[in-house]
């Protein structure tokens, strides 16, 4: 009896344990909820909404696909089809880069789709490609028959031919819908499926917006990505690469939702600038405020999708971008060089061509195609024997010139062979010449990052009011959270609404003090 009792008192006491933790977490949790809305009240009382409707979503650079309401059922025509779209302008920095993808309706990635919870959609499917293919509709729980998996679920769908998609979504969160075929995948066959719920998340978000990340692998001179790769040189969001990117635009004291989806071969950190984020949701749906958790930077991983929500309370260009090194880049090549290589064995720094298995000499089963240590874009060992890790030496330098005699020397930063004894511009690019200090050798390792603005190239209503040379640090998947204060913000949105550009200030050429003299 005394055994039961005091088993009964320790059970008592433990249950009693718990439930003061799982108050005390709850508790947490909902004063940073509270402090959310009321911060988000106080700094913005002319937004205030008393809405239960969700705010629609935002997907920079992609299009919504229309719909049309036939009985009671959502309509959507989705059509499968290769599209030449374009990461990156032209400019002074070169040609544009096209590139030759498939995707849908004319957009790689396709156009957002966006239901609300317990809508019934039909998706009248249209095939244009050259070989067949399904859709699948990432993390919906649909009926088999609409998987979009090929020989289990249903037929191919032929070149030319046609299918309909229908079921009701019961779900909501952040979706998207692929082709099934991994290598069409790898050619931009993805978009988002949005579903709304049925009475908006709170605390209530004023801004909505949705990236899609994707890697390619596009050699030089070429347009079509090559599906097999494991390396890639251009990394975009929603289609584009920084700085081609358009900024999202927010009002100090928003409450944001930005929504990522991944479908590529690398996982990517996403970092935002100046601002803490909860995670709030997956693919799978919304997390129970329970088990949101904050952080400034979400791994997003291949087929993933990651909500994060925040409180825009920094005013400021933020920058959200994939914190990999290689990721921040564009049309990568081998700066750093190669190391020398002697002899027969494995292989270091070896090229794009080699890391795609591009037969250039020799055959398929040789030892230049066998595996190799690092991941290489450009020159390869076979092309340069040893890596700018010796250091470069200038051409006014060397034995028998003392460094105080070398004479004064101008060097373009992104052309670092263009060199000049007078200030001028780069042939190559139009950067400034930088003046050298006399006698300066480079040091080992030189050139590592290089510096490309071209501001009139990616001008549009969004970009108003960026600092001249703004361009020049964006590249890769790279992109802006404008945060604005309401005078700036309602100008740039009339702007936007307006369609209305102009070109971007000069920013002022740098002058030496010999210079100026």
């Amino acid at each position: 009896m005394n055994k039961n009792r005091r088993n009964f008192l320790r059970g008592s006491a433990l249950l009693g344990a718990g439930l003061l933790a799982g108050t005390k977490v709850a508790a947490q949790h909902q004063h940073h909820t509270q402090q959310d809305e009321k911060k988000t009240a106080a700094e913005r009382p002319d937004t205030q909404s008393t809405s239960r409707e969700p705010v629609l979503v935002h997907t920079p650079d992609l299009p919504k696909l229309p719909w049309t309401m036939e009985n009671g059922v959502k309509v959507f025509h989705l059509v499968a089809e290769p599209v030449r779209c374009e990461f990156l302008p032209e400019s002074e920095m070169g040609p544009a880069r096209v590139v030759d993808a498939w995707g849908y309706n004319g957009n790689v990635p396709g156009p957002t789709i966006e239901v609300k919870e317990g809508d019934r959609v039909r998706i009248n499917f249209h095939n244009k490609l050259p070989e067949p293919t399904t859709v699948h509709w990432h993390g919906l729980e649909v009926p088999l028959a609409m998987d979009g998996v090929p020989g289990i679920s249903q037929p191919l769908v032929e070149p030319g031919g046609k299918f309909t998609y229908e079921f009701s979504v019961n779900q909501n969160g952040t979706f998207f819908y692929h082709s099934h075929g991994a290598m069409q995948e790898m050619l931009g066959m993805v978009g988002f499926f949005i579903i709304h719920p049925k009475q908006s998340h709170q605390p209530r978000v004023d801004k909505d917006f949705g990236v899609i990340l994707q890697e390619w692998a596009i050699l030089p001179n070429n347009t079509v990505p090559n599906t097999l790769s494991m390396e890639f040189n251009w990394l975009t969001l929603n289609g584009k690469a920084g700085p081609a990117t358009t900024p999202m635009i927010v009002k100090l004291g928003e409450r944001v939702r930005i929504r990522f989806v991944n479908l590529g071969m690398d996982h990517h950190p996403m970092h935002l600038h100046g601002n803490q984020f909860y995670v709030t949701g997956t693919e799978g749906g919304r997390i129970p405020e329970s088990a949101w958790y904050p952080g400034n930077t979400v791994l997003v991983g291949v087929a993933q999708a990651r909500d994060v929500e925040f409180v825009a309370r920094h005013p400021g260009d933020w920058m959200l971008h994939c914190h990999l090194p290689h990721h921040m880049m564009n049309q990568m090549v081998s700066m750093v060089g190669p190391m020398a290589h002697l002899g027969h064995g494995m292989h270091t720094g070896m090229g794009m061509e080699e890391g795609m298995g591009v037969v250039r000499q020799g055959h398929a089963l040789s030892e230049d195609l066998g595996p190799g240590l690092g991941r290489g874009m450009g020159m390869t060992t076979r092309e340069k024997s040893v890596s700018n890790l010796v250091g470069q030496t200038s051409k006014q330098e060397g034995p028998g010139v003392p460094p105080a005699q070398a004479q004064p020397a101008y060097a373009c930063p992104m052309h670092p062979e263009v060199r000049s004894d007078k200030p001028g511009s780069c042939p190559k690019c139009g950067m400034t010449l930088v003046l050298e200090q006399a006698g300066a050798k480079r040091v080992p390792g030189y050139p590592q990052d290089m510096w490309m603005p071209m501001d009139e190239a990616v001008v549009k209503p969004e970009t108003y009011g960026l600092p001249p040379g703004w361009t020049g640090a964006m590249m890769g998947m790279m992109t802006l959270v404008r945060v604005l204060p309401p005078d700036k913000y309602e100008e740039v949105m009339t702007r936007v609404k307006e369609g209305r550009t102009e070109a971007p200030k000069k920013k002022p050429e740098h002058k030496h003090d010999d210079e100026r003299a």
